[in-house]
């Protein structure tokens, strides 16, 4: 279901129709952890993900993605904010927006990967792993 949360100017909307291709794709091939994504990359990861945009007024100013199974797992993924538009307390809002989210109310397990935010995310409950020794991956 297609929902939407304002705060002032701002708008988090879950409705894939209003998202900026240009603007998603703009920043994450330019980011550490996707750059140089190919565009048809970028495209399947939003049809395939429950995707979170951010906008002021009209414009998309940031975004994030939960891959998820609504039920006990979810990975939190592309999350960005526009460099003009930080120190707002957007991402915070956007955090909350998304782990206030209805259909994410089941998940029991969360993770991400991510380089310089952790303060961010140590707010709402991330932290290093408990055990590490069980956690594997594979990478081609």
């Amino acid at each position: 279901m297609k929902r939407n949360f304002r705060k002032g100017n701002y708008l988090i909307s879950t409705d894939k129709s209003k998202l900026d291709i240009k603007v998603i794709h703009g920043y994450l091939t330019n980011s550490y952890w996707a750059k140089n994504r190919p565009l048809k990359i970028s495209k399947l990861t939003i049809k395939n993900s429950l995707c979170f945009g951010l906008y002021f007024k009209d414009k998309q100013i940031g975004y994030s993605r939960v891959i998820t199974d609504y039920a006990t797992f979810a990975y939190l993924a592309d999350v960005f904010i526009l460099e003009e538009f930080r120190g707002k307390g957007l991402s915070k809002w956007m955090m909350k927006i998304i782990f206030d989210y209805e259909d994410l109310q089941n998940v029991r397990r969360w993770l991400l990967a991510t380089s310089d935010a952790h303060g961010l995310y140590e707010k709402f409950g991330f932290h290093a792993l408990k055990d590490p020794d069980k956690m594997m991956e594979m990478y081609k």
